[in-house]
């Protein structure tokens, strides 16, 4: 589906990181000076923010908002220049990670727990460009399980609720709270995380729907329409794009 390289190969040594690394350089050419940069989370977020980093110190001026504490720490350490959205609440571009990613550049996200944060930065920036290895892409979503963000009260009746919409979805699966030691792990918004086990997700827009209509879900970490590109390295890096032919299903673009 992604189709062959169109760029030199790294070669069969080449480790996870690495991958990680080449993916946040190929991204790094799409932001320019002067740009309001959405800055994400994740390992390979990590990799961008320290060559961003590299290109502000060379005179690279940027604004950064950062999706979540921990971004925000790593910013301050390199010297990229922050804002926040209540500052800066409109954005050129963010670029971000993710868990996974279908043809439809829809995402799954927030293994990293910070899936509120990321959405809301995405979805008040221009553009957002996702950077992955190849292993992140998938034909349909759901081996990675699904992070649901929730408030702490009425807990269980929280999870049984989304085991009752999954469900009427045909969906099933563990419901498990992400636990950090012998404690709950607590998001930057200060909820707890459900992480759902439910397989394939034939149907992203209706699970969607399904979980928001929820009053304990603060989120979920679907990110439907979001993803304007997907920079994969694999064996080479590639640009992926979504593009919608009208009258038939979604076709790939491969720069």
């Amino acid at each position: 589906m992604l189709g062959a390289p169109k760029q030199a190969k790294f070669g069969a040594s080449m480790d996870a990181r690495q991958l990680k690394v080449e993916a946040a350089r190929a991204a790094l050419a799409h932001v320019s000076d002067g740009m309001r940069l959405g800055i994400g989370t994740g390992s390979t977020a990590d990799e961008f923010v320290r060559l961003l980093a590299e290109k502000v110190a060379n005179g690279l001026t940027i604004i950064g908002v950062p999706t979540s504490e921990r971004t925000a720490i790593l910013c301050g350490e390199l010297g990229v220049q922050l804002s926040t959205l209540e500052e800066t609440p409109e954005l050129d571009l963010t670029i971000d990670g993710a868990d996974e990613i279908d043809p439809a550049l829809t995402l799954i996200k927030g293994g990293g727990g910070a899936l509120l944060r990321e959405k809301i930065v995405a979805a008040a920036s221009a553009r957002m460009i996702v950077i992955a290895d190849r292993s992140k892409m998938v034909e349909t979503l759901g081996r990675f399980p699904l992070p649901i963000e929730v408030n702490p009260f009425g807990l269980r009746a929280t999870e049984i609720a989304v085991a009752a919409a999954a469900g009427s979805l045909g969906l099933s699966g563990p419901v498990t709270l992400r636990m950090t030691g012998s404690q709950p792990f607590i998001t930057d918004g200060g909820h707890f995380i459900l992480d759902a086990s439910f397989g394939r997700i034939p149907d992203t827009r209706a699970l969607s729907n399904a979980l928001h209509a929820i009053p304990g879900v603060v989120e979920h970490g679907l990110f439907i329409g979001l993803a304007s590109a997907a920079i994969i390295a694999g064996d080479g890096v590639q640009t992926v794009h979504a593009a919608r032919k009208p009258g038939s299903s979604t076709d790939y673009d491969v720069a």
